[in-house]
């Protein structure tokens, strides 16, 4: 089943191209730079489950001196649903990630994760250390990510897990009936007032892009959500004893859906390994757009790739 898009899409901020995973899958990538102009060194971004370009403000500035490629998860975004049910765990999303940096010619980059995308990120790192010159993590842990949730309400791990994968069942179930209102909600500055100052998100930079991606990511079935997260949710913690490449953690303070304490522990757990902790929350990348991107390019200086 092939979803669709909303408008946003056709924004000339990025450039989408539809491709083949190993599984036959069809995926949408899609980059920053339409027009092949940016001067920079390339990061594959493994983003958010079920997010979207329009969520990275600083990266879709045409002077951000980052080329950036990524995709859309599987049955979000333009990118079909596999025909298989079962292939939406994150060994499916590093299979994707990998036909995207074959696609594009990408033999070796830095990795860039958010949230979710930090599990693909960790466990692409893992399987394929050829691949990878650095680990650039955003808001996210290497692997186990529903044990870190809801870490601000200071529960057990194994009470988070249980609370949050019960969440997602019950989602799975009732989607159907939410769907046909979230699947048309429009987000206008009332309802980013509100999401901002929720405590779950706080003020962004640049509330109409948010609200874009905001927009894009609800066009994905509650239902089709809940069964991608509870395939995520099989992830187990990613062993860090064999990795060597570089990685920096930059998590937020007040983030409901990874822990910032689990993401320094992951730190030390590598063998280079760094730890930035931001006032914010899990969309600290709206939130300090700035900060996270001058983190960004100092990593990049600093592991070579922006000499290249």
């Amino acid at each position: 089943m092939s979803t669709s898009a909303p408008d946003a899409t056709e924004t000339p901020l990025v450039a989408f191209h539809d491709i083949l995973s190993d599984d036959g899958t069809r995926i949408r990538t899609w980059t920053n730079d339409p027009d092949g102009r940016i001067d920079g060194p390339t990061v594959v971004l493994c983003n958010g489950l079920g997010t979207n370009a329009y969520l990275w403000p600083a990266l879709l500035d045409p002077d951000c001196g980052v080329r950036v490629v990524s995709w859309n998860h599987r049955g979000t975004g333009g990118s079909d649903r596999p025909r298989d049910r079962r292939h939406v765990e994150v060994e499916h999303f590093v299979e994707d990630g990998l036909s995207v940096m074959d696609h594009h010619g990408i033999d070796r980059a830095v990795l860039m994760g958010w949230s979710m995308g930090v599990n693909t990120m960790f466990e692409l790192a893992s399987r394929h250390p050829e691949r990878v010159r650095g680990l650039f993590a955003v808001a996210g842990v290497p692997g186990d990510t529903f044990r870190t949730m809801l870490a601000p309400f200071r529960l057990p791990h194994p009470l988070a897990r249980l609370a949050t994968v019960t969440l997602c069942h019950a989602a799975k179930l009732t989607g159907w009936a939410i769907s046909p209102v979230t699947t048309r909600l429009r987000i206008g500055p009332r309802t980013m007032a509100v999401l901002t100052h929720s405590g779950f998100m706080f003020p962004v930079e640049d509330p109409e892009l948010a609200a874009l991606g905001i927009e894009e990511f609800l066009s994905t079935p509650v239902e089709w959500y809940a069964h991608l997260a509870l395939g995520t949710s099989k992830h187990a913690r990613v062993s860090l004893s064999g990795i060597e490449a570089p990685a920096r953690f930059v998590a937020a303070r007040w983030d409901v859906l990874a822990g910032a304490r689990d993401m320094a522990t992951a730190v030390d757990r590598l063998r280079d390994a760094e730890y930035v902790e931001l006032p914010g929350s899990h969309f600290v990348q709206l939130e300090r757009p700035d900060e996270v991107h001058a983190l960004l390019l100092d990593f990049l200086e600093q592991v070579g790739a922006a000499a290249e």
